[in-house]
């Protein structure tokens, strides 16, 4: 158990934080004026930029290096990462892929056989690209005839891919070599692929410029990426994205318009009529459709349209106007959130609670069976044809390592095929889901975790994790990282707040644009009804969160600073007036709002975790994490808030750091390596400043 350190360890002693210089910088926002003092921090490839980077990364690893057990932690986390892991199998072109990591291998290797049942070879190891292991698979697409892998790659985290080709038979790359991919899949149709990518960048601005004018190529196999063939772009909306899909049989392809991270409209293009163009199948961008397959000259969609919680609608081909669709699987009081086309069969899964449930129908929407679950817990990517008996997919909970389960359709059998043997008992913890009241009454759904039999007394250092917004939800999941805050007696907490997809298309705008500050309530309210109920107390509570949860956790920390004791934001969205000026953040807007906008702006104004800060106050210990080649979020985000914090609060006992990772990005590919002794600074930060350490 975690044992309390000597009061003399507790305190802290003042940090001497470096003088960031400002600049007579502001904005002038509708008759408001606000200052920017750290613009300078936005150019992240200038030398000054770099030497304020060394030397806030220099103050934060002499205060890690003081902590005494950081080592002792690194060690554990290494033996509890060091395990065997496998993704989802997938089946195309008569072959089986499947990704695997081996130990501590840095990236996961993707693998291919024949059979299941025989040895595979490697087809594709990412760990051989880079000394460091920071080059990494953003994603993959075989060719229907066996012959070919299309696959993106990524280098130290940054979004920006770039495409290659390999021949299966022999494991060697083509010449085949696309640049400047970003947002993009490969969607096969005879001997090549469609993809997006934009035009390159001007030199110097490839991590921070605004991405405009995407556009939807074919690549033919063997022939020079310069002279692909445009097929669909909009001249007339630079800032709109497109993905581009062909269903299986090779009859269709579809065209996905985005000018946000919800909502899409729709194209279609009959690929076996060479005269056919494009023509739009829905309008706007208020709903969600994403097309599950095509069957009989129908094509099977996914979607929200009149529909908060999701239905499964067939599109005839032939009589497309919307008022002739038919509804499949109609809309019901639980989240349908995929929908999957396996042996003739439809294959459902739905969240219900913010946990996992599945069932299977038949083509005209009747209900067959219910698929039997190890219990409650999460469904992860489920991969199967039409023409296939037989699919695959994942399960995990928050104590049960993701699993691998084969599934036949027509017994309605999962078969476990494999399971990790990690250096962990989670038969010693139990999962509890309460449901809170929030400020305004709503009840919010949290899960807990932690050792069984622990008790309520108050004092139980305890973690809390959110995130609430783009529609996303967080689902009982397996993280190898939070194995070590457990058992170590670290109870952990995750808050399904509003603007998440728990709860459906409702849920998820009741916590966005002005809505926005119900998201913080809720997490607020966590946080009190976990003190509430004698699981911890302020000096005892961390939050944590990422991206979004960065803004999160900045923004609630600003607003109840005497709430918790360590805040960690993760690369998060801190200047809530300039996010949309830089990469994608424009497509944030439609969750956010625009500073662009006069009433959007007030609303920002107001919880924007950088314009919030304020001075001579006693904030809990900041540990900002973020990276340099994270163009997702860029990390000025991160910068110019640690700044404002450490100027306005120079003499605070409890640090303001920052903790700034080279080589790496907004989070994915990032490498073992890089992940564990990131999680180990996390872990030692929150545990020192609680007054407490681990287990011996």
């Amino acid at each position: 158990m975690i044992v309390t350190m000597l009061a003399t360890a507790c305190n802290h002693n003042k940090t001497q934080y470096p003088q960031t210089a400002q600049g007579n910088v502001s904005d002038d926002y509708f008759g408001t004026t606000v200052p920017d003092p750290y613009r300078w921090l936005e150019n992240d490839l200038s030398p000054e930029v770099a030497q304020w980077v060394a030397t806030q990364n220099n103050l934060t690893n002499s205060h890690l290096n003081k902590i005494p057990f950081r080592d002792a932690l690194k060690n554990r986390l290494s033996e509890l990462w060091s395990y065997d892991a496998m993704g989802t199998p997938f089946k195309e072109g008569g072959r089986y892929y499947f990704y695997k990591k081996t130990g501590l291998q840095n990236q996961s290797v993707l693998y291919t056989a024949q059979s299941l049942d025989e040895p595979a070879t490697v087809l594709l190891d990412p760990n051989t690209m880079s000394d460091d292991g920071t080059v990494a698979i953003s994603s993959t697409s075989p060719s229907r005839d066996g012959r070919y892998l299309a696959y993106a790659i990524s280098e130290a985290g940054s979004d920006w891919q770039k495409i290659k080709v390999r021949d299966i038979a022999t494991g060697k790359d083509l010449n085949d070599e696309i640049h400047w991919v970003k947002f993009s899949s490969m969607s096969w149709f005879g001997n090549g692929f469609f993809y997006g990518r934009y035009d390159a960048p001007e030199q110097g601005s490839e991590l921070s410029n605004i991405n405009k004018h995407h556009k939807v190529y074919y690549h033919k196999v063997g022939t020079d990426p310069k002279t692909d063939e445009l097929i669909f772009q909009d001249k007339q909306h630079p800032l709109r994205t497109f993905s581009a899909h062909v269903t299986d049989d090779e009859h269709y392809l579809i065209i996905s318009e985005t000018e946000s991270t919800y909502g899409n409209t729709m194209y279609v293009k009959n690929l076996r009529n060479k005269n056919s163009g494009f023509s739009q199948l829905t309008n706007g961008f208020e709903y969600e459709y994403n097309v599950v397959g095509h069957v009989d000259g129908n094509l099977i969609v996914h979607t929200n349209y009149k529909a908060p919680k999701y239905k499964l609608v067939k599109i005839n081909m032939n009589s497309q106007d919307i008022g002739n669709w038919i509804d499949i699987i109609a809309e019901t009081k639980d989240v349908l959130s995929s929908c999957a086309l396996v042996g003739g069969r439809i294959v459902a899964s739905y969240i219900v609670d913010a946990k996992s449930k599945a069932d299977v129908y038949d083509l005209d929407g009747n209900k067959l069976h219910e698929i039997e679950l190890p219990g409650i817990g999460t469904i992860g990517s489920l991969s199967g044809s039409n023409t296939d008996q037989t699919a695959f997919y994942t399960f995990s909970s928050f104590t049960i390592p993701t699993t691998v389960y084969s599934y036949d359709i027509t017994s309605n059998t999962s078969t476990e095929i494999f399971r990790p043997s990690i250096d962990f008992d989670g038969n010693g913890y139990e999962t509890k889901q309460v449901f809170y009241t929030s400020k305004d009454g709503t009840l919010v759904p949290m899960f807990i975790i932690h050792k069984k039999g622990i008790a309520l007394d108050g004092n139980n250092p305890t973690l809390l994790y959110g995130y609430g917004g783009f529609n996303i939800s967080l689902l009982p999941s397996f993280s190898t990282s939070r194995l070590l805050w457990l058992e170590n007696g670290g109870v952990y907490a995750i808050a399904n707040l509003r603007g998440g997809g728990e709860y459906g298309e409702n849920w998820y705008r009741a916590g966005t644009k002005l809505n926005k500050q119900n998201v913080f309530d809720d997490f607020i309210a966590a946080a009190e009804h976990l003190i509430a109920e004698r699981y911890t107390q302020p000096k005892r509570l961390a939050i944590m969160g990422g991206s979004n949860g960065g803004l999160l956790v900045g923004a609630v920390t600003n607003q109840r600073p005497d709430l918790f004791g360590v805040a960690i934001p993760q690369v998060g969205v801190m200047d809530m007036l300039r996010f949309h000026k830089f990469t994608i953040g424009w497509a944030w807007v439609n969750d956010y709002g625009s500073s662009d906008d006069s009433v959007q702006f007030l609303n920002l104004l107001r919880y924007s975790p950088l314009h919030n800060i304020k001075a001579d106050v006693r904030y809990p210990a900041i540990l900002v994490t973020t990276a340099d080649h994270d163009d997702r979020v860029v990390p000025a985000h991160s910068f110019k808030y640690i700044a404002t914090m450490q100027a306005k609060n120079p003499k605070a006992k409890n640090p303001a750091l920052i903790r700034i990772q080279t080589r790496a990005g907004h989070g994915a590919g990032r490498p073992t390596s890089i992940a564990i002794q990131e999680y180990v600074d996390i872990y030692s930060f929150i545990m020192h400043h609680m007054g407490i350490a681990p287990k011996q």
